[in-house]
């Protein structure tokens, strides 16, 4: 059996981008990948975003089980190593910490949601958000991250960030 793929998302606040993107990761394929979310600390917040959690249920994923979390949390030296960063809030990326093992990066940028007043625009656009999400991580899942060219993987994976 291979090991998993461990995939971390990370947002500013990991109130609403990366938890969906956590959650969706984990309902399409949680025999392949290990997916965990956090935040810039500082910035993160106390707890997920209710729009975050609306858009989970409408879909029927499960939220996940930990609180918000700041990136030195899963940076730290013993932490289960990543395969993949994938950042969710291009602020965040020139102040990433360096991660252990390396791990291959991507920018897939989605604008923040959550900073809108109105609560209904906010749900609608976590919404949309998440289908996106999910279009992307379904082509993730669909990509053969064993035992390929690893050049090629990074460039796909980075490559999805584009989409539309």
């Amino acid at each position: 059996m291979q090991k998993r793929i461990g995939v971390i998302f990370v947002s500013r606040r990991n109130s609403l981008r990366s938890i969906l993107a956590e959650a969706c990761l984990a309902h399409l394929d949680p025999q392949r990948f290990s997916a965990s979310s956090c935040g810039q600390p500082g910035h993160v917040a106390r707890e997920f975003h209710p729009a975050a959690i609306g858009a989970l249920h409408s879909a029927s994923m499960p939220v996940p089980q930990h609180a918000p979390r700041g990136w030195d949390d899963l940076a730290r030296s013993g932490s289960p190593q990543a395969d993949f960063i994938i950042t969710l809030d291009g602020t965040t990326e020139s102040r990433q910490p360096s991660w252990p093992g390396q791990p291959d990066g991507a920018l897939w940028a989605y604008p923040d949601v959550a900073d809108g007043s109105d609560p209904e625009k906010v749900a609608h656009d976590a919404i949309q958000l998440l289908f996106s999400l999910r279009r992307r991580l379904e082509l993730l899942v669909s990509l053969p991250l064993h035992g390929g060219d690893r050049a090629a993987v990074r460039s796909d994976v980075r490559d999805l960030g584009y989409m539309r």
